[in-house]
């Protein structure tokens, strides 16, 4: 019997060990997709204790401590921190079998040396040890971020954003780079007229222009994207349902605008299309600039509007939608290269079933001007764990070209995630692992340990250009 988390965890087979340990380990690490607070990391704080660092914002935590009957007053309420964390640990022993429980005790064990299994009884220990070690200068954000080998971190920004923080970094010449990524899913959200007007309202302010009609819309937000450029931006990405792909004109665009700054209500086509339109300006635009556009799309939010109503959203309410995505998503990329004009490419999946029709989709745009132009990314959200990790890497083998992968990304709001880097890592190994042993591939731990230290790291720092 093998113990649990040592320090061949997830790794089966000798070849996998020793391709992890050679060759995948020490690699550093490209976060390029994130959600971590830019202000966190230029104001080099310490949290004041693991509660803030661990549970604040940790929706994964929040939807397993409900599934375990914890009253919300412990999770997002107005209890105390400690109290909070006690209420996790009471629920960590029922996490078996969920991503959680890995994760918890990797990220103890990793960030804080702590091997004891969190829990009730260890729960008061654990927590005095964590909190005394987050006030050591070494816990310091900007020093957990090299100790634990981070080269590059992309934020998620809005266009709205000053980018100030990110200013503040490069100009502290701190040695992690942390690089904005332009998100601009809000300014295209016609769902919401109330909502859109008041983000294009924002705009005008912070673009000191008026807008009153679409060409001067879009020119503000083209000046937003040119700054983030000038600001190190290398990344869009969008959080979407679907890719949005409807026949418009620009006539239509324009009379639809209209009607957004008169507050009328749009018709569903209407939507779609001036969603569709929105889409393929950005999408120009990432390509005018040489950017890697991102596109994340699946996820089903804000499920539970009692919850929205209470707490808002981005708190744990979501799950993965059944959206049709092959035809769309066609119909936008195509039009992009018809042109010439689509951009290096990430698209993430969020529902398994979708796994070879992305893996396949991709397939039919590389253009052999760069090796790996279009991605399937890395499973992520609900599918960012053992099961969900190891069937879009077996898609992506079966499909194209795993080899070319741009590795793995945390998609995290924590401090704590980076051994998911790690994670992702090992299972790669044991993959590879597995079919040297079976003889399913040549027993060359030289070739092989070469595509693994590219997919941990090297595909990753040539596509993006860092």
């Amino acid at each position: 019997m093998k113990n649990f988390l040592d320090q061949d965890f997830l790794l089966q087979t000798k070849t996998a060990q020793r391709l992890y340990h050679e060759f995948a380990s020490h690699q550093p690490i490209i976060d390029y997709h994130c959600h971590l607070p830019p202000d966190q990391i230029a104001d080099d704080i310490n949290f004041k204790n693991i509660t803030q660092i661990w549970l604040y914002g940790d929706h994964y935590k929040w939807r397993a401590m409900r599934a375990n009957g914890v009253n919300e007053a412990y999770i997002t309420g107005n209890k105390t921190d400690e109290e909070k964390f006690t209420a996790w640990a009471a629920t960590v022993p029922y996490t078996l079998r969920n991503p959680l429980y890995h994760w918890t005790h990797l990220e103890l064990q990793r960030y804080f040396g702590i091997d004891e299994l969190l829990s009730p009884v260890s729960a008061q220990k654990i927590y005095a040890q964590c909190n005394e070690k987050l006030q050591s200068p070494e816990f310091s954000i900007r020093n957990i971020l090299k100790s634990k080998n981070v080269e590059v971190v992309g934020t998620t920004d809005d266009p709205l954003d000053n980018l100030s923080y990110h200013q503040k970094l490069k100009q502290d010449a701190f040695s992690v780079k942390v690089l904005p990524a332009y998100r601009p899913d809000k300014a295209m959200n016609a769902d919401d007229i109330a909502g859109l007007n008041k983000y294009i309202d924002q705009l005008e302010a912070v673009a000191n222009v008026s807008i009153s009609n679409i060409d001067e819309y879009l020119s503000a937000l083209k000046a937003r994207h040119d700054y983030f450029a000038e600001n190190g931006c290398k990344l869009s990405d969008h959080g979407l349902e679907q890719i949005y792909a409807e026949d418009y004109t620009d006539a239509e665009i324009a009379a639809i605008f209209t009607k957004i700054r008169s507050n009328e209500v749009l018709l569903p086509l209407e939507i779609l299309k001036f969603k569709s339109a929105m889409l393929y300006y950005f999408a120009i635009w990432d390509h005018e600039k040489g950017w890697v556009q991102q596109f994340h799309l699946g996820a089903l939010r804000n499920n539970n509007a009692r919850a929205l109503t209470n707490l808002g959203p981005d708190t744990g309410w979501d799950s993965i939608g059944d959206f049709a995505q092959g035809r769309a998503l066609s119909k936008f990329l195509n039009r992009l290269d018809t042109t010439n004009q689509l951009a290096k490419t990430i698209i993430y999946n969020l529902n398994p079933a979708d796994n070879e029709l992305f893996a396949t989709m991709v397939g039919n745009y590389n253009d052999g001007s760069v090796a790996g132009k279009m991605q399937f990314g890395s499973a992520w959200w609900f599918l960012d764990q053992k099961d969900g990790m190891i069937k879009q890497l077996n898609a992506l083998s079966n499909m194209g070209l795993l080899s070319r992968l741009v590795g793995m990304l945390t998609d995290s709001r924590s401090f704590m995630s980076f051994p998911r880097h790690e994670y992702f890592r090992r299972l790669l190994c044991n993959l590879l692992g597995d079919d040297i042993e079976n003889g399913e591939l040549p027993n060359d731990i030289e070739w092989t340990g070469k595509i693994v230290s590219d997919i941990c790291y090297f595909n990753a720092k040539n596509y993006f250009n860092f």
